[in-house]
């Protein structure tokens, strides 16, 4: 019998995981829709709830239910600490679920299809709304207790170096409680009042611009556990040593600093902003692939040392000497070349002038898709299957239909986003539920659309055996609860009071904020404006 601080990771998990196989259903059937092949049920309204389904259940529900049991461990784990506040944090875990269960419920009545970005003046019953900020602040919950849990190590270890997964985890905590102020106030101020008719106007360009403050950034909240991953597990794993733990800090500091300024390099499109403004985000989000090329470095270099030691030998062939069998070094590996693919993606989006070339088109779909479906999710399983045993006691019985279902994870991706790639480039535009593939002037997309939809039901095989494999596989031999992390080749026991704490790096974030997002949003008060009528979605309230 599992104890009940474990009991609470495994229901965090499971809630994550059960989301995101419904998401991947939904996903397959999308992809299905969109290409020249019959569906069933296929029906634009059915298309749209589905699309706001997928994205609400894969954006806010898998991450955050995840990164809030995987939080829990770590503090456990890493502090070899009893977890604080373990009512508080059951207390957050049944908020989430709630928040769930009315978003989804919503969306599944047709009374919310405005799609995870809310779009208004669309807008949808108020319980979708109320039902993610429940969410949010059961996540908040999370927040206060990762920074508790690190307070009182600290008193209880004066002057020694908090341990660099813990570190990673409360960075990630902090930034998240940065992020959910912009989508926060979108809601509270102007979404929801809309929804409950106390007003029958909503300004867009304002609206998109609070939650332009939220989407870059929840991004990284989202990769930062595979980070903790690279550095804290991935290491040890592989039969080395972490290359350094202060680049590490550095690089998760600098993912704090950087990853909030810059939401408007998705509204380069967008009238109500200046050039200015836009050129200075732009700016800000080429910083964040510092901390990116940093992680590759020392992770490679990280690897190396462990290929070293197990005999590898030349420039090269080091590589070859990897334990890729083991399911984290196989996942990483996915998870790099996927995070390549996708951050050069990723620098077209946010170059000002190469925007506009991709702009609302399938290039954006399969960037995100190769950032967060493939880099992180197959992080997600990874981490998951490297816990597992440590929450139920048992191995898993075999390591073969793990390593399957990361190829098929890993495949599937690869084949889906690389047609949406080109796609885009031929101008296939996002969020249209439906092609007239015998129009000549854009039958030529057909064959493309449907090698991804391949690729995509590889992706929702990959979903099922993950599940499967999570609810049979861990049935084998007893397995020692014990967690350990990585070290580093020179361990420090104390670093400076500036990587051991986020006294000046929040002081520092505020002024980056102030800097980005003052103006672009105070003009919206100073300036005339143009508000919209509210476009209400199904039955209203």
């Amino acid at each position: 019998m599992t104890s009940s601080p474990n009991r609470l990771v495994i229901a965090h998990v499971w809630v994550a995981f059960a989301a995101f196989a419904v998401a991947a259903v939904m996903g397959a059937w999308q992809m299905l829709v969109r290409s020249p092949v019959e569906a069933p049920l296929e029906d634009t309204e059915t298309y749209f709830v589905a699309v706001t389904a997928h994205g609400t259940l894969m954006a806010y529900v898998l991450p955050t239910l995840f990164i809030m049991g995987f939080g829990y461990f770590v503090a456990m784990t890493a502090l070899n600490r009893p977890l604080p506040g373990l009512r508080w944090a059951w207390a957050g875990f049944w908020l989430a679920v709630a928040g769930v269960v009315m978003a989804s419920v919503t969306i599944l009545l047709g009374e919310a299809t405005v799609l995870y970005t809310f779009y208004p003046p669309l807008t949808g019953s108020v319980f979708f709304y109320l039902g993610l900020l429940l969410v949010v602040v059961g996540s908040w919950i999370w927040v206060a207790v990762m920074i508790i849990a690190m307070v009182q190590w600290k008193r209880a270890n004066p002057g020694e170096a908090v341990p660099l997964a813990m570190f990673a985890t409360v960075a990630n905590a902090i930034m998240w409680l940065w992020t959910t102020v912009g989508v926060g106030a979108e809601l509270l101020f102007q979404v929801i009042p809309a929804a409950l008719g106390w007003t029958n106007t909503i300004d867009p360009g304002l609206a998109r611009t609070l939650f332009s403050w939220t989407l870059h950034a929840i991004v990284y909240f989202w990769l930062i556990p595979a980070y903790i991953a690279f550095y804290t597990i991935l290491p040890k794993v592989a039969g080395g040593r972490l290359y350094s733990d202060t680049m590490g800090r550095v690089s998760f500091i600098l993912f704090l600093l950087y990853s909030l300024p810059v939401g408007m390099h998705h509204l380069f499109m967008d009238p109500e902003h200046g050039s200015g403004f836009k050129f200075v985000q732009m700016m800000l989000t080429a910083l964040v692939t510092v901390p990116t090329l940093l992680t590759i470095f020392t992770i490679g270099a990280s690897l190396e040392i462990a290929a070293r030691l197990r005999g590898g030998r030349g420039l090269f062939g080091w590589v070859r000497a990897l334990p890729w069998r083991r399911p984290m070094v196989l996942a990483a590996g996915f998870s790099f070349i996927m995070l390549g693919f996708g951050g050069f993606g990723g620098l077209i989006n946010m170059s000002y002038a190469m925007n506009s070339m991709i702009h609302n088109t399938s290039w954006v779909t399969a960037h995100f898709h190769l950032i967060f479906g493939g880099s992180v999710v197959i992080m997600y399983f990874a981490i998951a299957y490297h816990i597992w045993p440590k929450l139920t006691g048992r191995e898993a019985r075999s390591q073969t239909p793990i390593r399957v279902q990361l190829w098929l994870w890993f495949i599937g991706v690869i084949v889906t986003s690389f047609p949406w790639h080109i796609l885009g480039l031929f101008g296939q535009p996002r969020r249209v539920s439906s092609f007239d593939f015998s129009n000549p002037d854009i039958a030529y997309w057909g064959p493309w659309t449907t090698v991804s939809a391949v690729g995509g039901f590889i992706m929702l095989a990959g979903a099922a055996l993950f599940i499967w494999n999570l609810a049979t596989l861990f049935r084998g031999r007893e397995a020692s609860p014990r967690m350990t992390y990585a070290v580093a080749v020179h361990q420090p026991r104390h670093v400076p009071r500036v990587l051991n704490g986020f006294g000046l790096w929040n002081a520092l974030v505020l002024f980056l904020m102030i800097v980005a997002y003052a103006w672009p949003i105070a003009q919206f008060f100073f300036l005339d404006t143009y508000p919209v009528e509210v476009q209400r979605v199904g039955g209203g309230v």
